[in-house]
Order: structure tokens, then sequence, then C-alpha cells
């Protein structure tokens, strides 16, 4: 990776600059020939929600359907039942940058899968549908995706228009990936899909050159990263920093750490190594399932060592749940334990 000397760095921000701006509203909005599809295209906000069908969102969700989006304004403006209202009608959710694959279209929505959240529905990726205004076919920045990659390594971070990083201009989630350009000082120089070369500050971000590169987690990394979004308000289908359910916490950490393990809660209890409840170890993922933990999976957390583990708790009638830490044998679904599995 390229150090920058300030005496040429202008000159090649210039460069980059003139390589990497393009049109969203060309790439991804217009109109595709059926015989077009499928085609990649990549996220162009923060964080894109993934929903079960086109059109399924409501006012108070244009936040999250916009581009750019605003994610905590979205979480923070819904009540309770509003946020209750969002089971079974979102998916999951895709990281700035992120490659997509663009299924079909319906009007201003693209039915998309997103590679690395394996599930059995789709051999591609996660399916769902979301803004075409939120995508970008990147087709400059997709030159660049095999370079090295800053990874977010904080719950979330900014992304800035100068090296001083005195300029704000969009907040990314924890396991966003994007290719580097150069170094300078505390600043990392990243590409963007269509908003040129912009900032990332090095403490928060790793570089790696390619995902096999990210170093073997312990336990106590995965549980480290886990600790991070502690109080974090649940998200149906979320992945993200600003928001998750349980099973998106458990794959986006290791995700973090580059293991990929399945999406969904029941997946990844039909994955992995089966572990021996007195047998478990920081990192192992528990879960829960109905009929007293003989049917189907519903939840999944982490065990954190020492009898607790953590989660991201369902939202209930009366109360607003966030990530927890709590004792494995007082969790509130402690009498349907279904076991536990291992991916390290």
């Amino acid at each position: 990776m390229t150090r920058l000397s300030h005496g040429t760095l202008l000159a090649t921000l210039l460069v980059l600059g003139s390589l990497l701006v393009v049109t969203p509203a060309a790439d991804a909005t217009g109109p595709a020939e059926p015989d077009e599809l499928p085609r990649t295209a990549y996220v162009d906000v923060a964080v894109a929600t993934l929903w079960v069908a086109p059109g399924r969102d409501r006012p108070v969700d244009l936040p999250s359907t916009t581009n750019p989006v605003d994610l905590r304004a979205w979480t923070g403006g819904m009540t309770l039942a509003e946020r209750r209202w969002l089971i079974g009608d979102l998916e999951t959710q895709a990281t700035y940058g992120q490659r997509v694959i663009v299924m079909a279209e319906s009007g201003d929505w693209a039915q998309v899968v997103v590679p690395g959240q394996p599930t059995p529905r789709h051999e591609l990726g996660y399916p769902g549908w979301l803004p075409k205004v939120q995508l970008t076919d990147g087709r400059r920045y997709a030159h660049l995706t095999g370079r090295p990659f800053a990874l977010v390594e904080k719950a979330t971070t900014w992304l800035y228009d100068d090296p001083r990083r005195t300029r704000p201009m969009m907040e990314l989630s924890f396991n966003t990936r994007l290719p580097v350009l150069a170094r300078l000082g505390r600043s990392v120089l990243v590409a963007t899909p269509s908003d040129g070369v912009k900032w990332l500050a090095d403490s928060d971000v790793s570089v790696y050159a390619s995902s096999a590169q990210i170093p073997r987690p312990t336990g106590a990394d995965l549980v480290q990263s886990s600790m991070m979004f502690l109080g974090l308000p649940y998200l149906w289908a979320g992945t993200a920093g600003f928001g998750f359910d349980c099973s998106g916490l458990t794959h986006s950490v290791y995700a973090a750490h580059g293991i990929v393990i399945p999406r969904d809660a029941q997946d990844q209890a039909n994955a992995g190594t089966p572990v021996a409840r007195d047998q478990l170890a920081p990192g192992d993922l528990v879960f829960y399932a109905r009929e007293n933990g003989t049917g189907r999976v519903h939840h999944v957390g982490m065990y954190a060592g020492d009898g607790y583990v953590i989660d991201a708790p369902t939202n209930t009638d009366t109360e607003e749940s966030g990530v927890e830490y709590v004792k494995l044998d007082e969790h509130r679904y402690a009498h349907e334990y279904a076991g536990a599995r291992r991916y390290l």
C-alpha cells in the first residue's frame, strides 16, 4: 500500500476522483431488458435494507429507503409497534460498497441477492428487494475491488471528504469494506462506489490484502467484537452497527473476522460442529427452539464464557430489546435451549 507525500496528494486525488465519480441515477435506476439480468451492482448507501417485496415500506421507513440513508433517524423514529411490524417484512441488510447480484426489477425496486450471506433460499446469496436508487453499477469501482481493502472494525465510523477528517460525509457500519488506494499520516484513502475517493481514520480500520489474510480469530476475539454492541437496539433483519437481529449479530461478527457462516439462526444451527453444553467455549453459538428446545430454532446467541451469553433478543409486545450480556441459565429462552455449534 502506497504512502503519499503531501506534494503528490492533490494530483493523485484529481486523477482518482475523475476516474471514480459516476452518476448513480444513470447506473442502476434505468430500465433493464430481461437479457441484461442477472448483473452485478454495488450498494451505494451506508446500509441498504432488503425487503420481502417491492413497495412494502411505510412513510416511517423513508430514512431507510432513500439515498443517502439515515438509519439512526429511522430506528430512533419508530415506536415499538412500528419496529415489531417489520418482523417478516424485512430480509437482511448489505453495507456500503458491497457487491450484489440484480435478479429482477419492478418499477423503482430491484430484487438482489447478497453474496457472502449463505442461505438455502438461493445458491448465490441472501435474496431481497431494495430501492434502485440505493444501487450503482460501479463499473469503475469494480476494477478496484481486487485491491487491499479497509475493514471497519468499530461499531460505526465516519467516511470523510478530506485527509484531516474535518468534513464527515457518511457514517459507515462495522464490517464495511472499501478498496484502499493509499495512506497519508493517520488517514486511509479509499475508493467508493460512486462518490470518488474518501478518507477513513486508520485507527478504526484494518487493511488486508484479501479476505484470506484476515487473522483467524480466537473465541475471545469474537466475544470482544460482540461486546461493542451491548445496548444497541434490536432490528429485525439487521446486520449492521445501527441495529441487529439475533443471527445478524452472530453472522456479522464472524464475517468481520473472516469466517463466513449462514445468515439465519436455523441454518447456523445446521452447520458448524456440535458442542455439548458442559464443553461450551467463548465464540460458540447457542441456539433456542420452539417446543421447549425440540422444534424449529428461532434464536441464537454467542457464548461469552463464565456462564454468560451475548445476544440480540427480539422485541416483545411491551418492551424494546437491545444486545445483552446475560447468564445462560437466566436467559429469557433458557427453557428452549437446543444445543450449540462451534465454527472455529
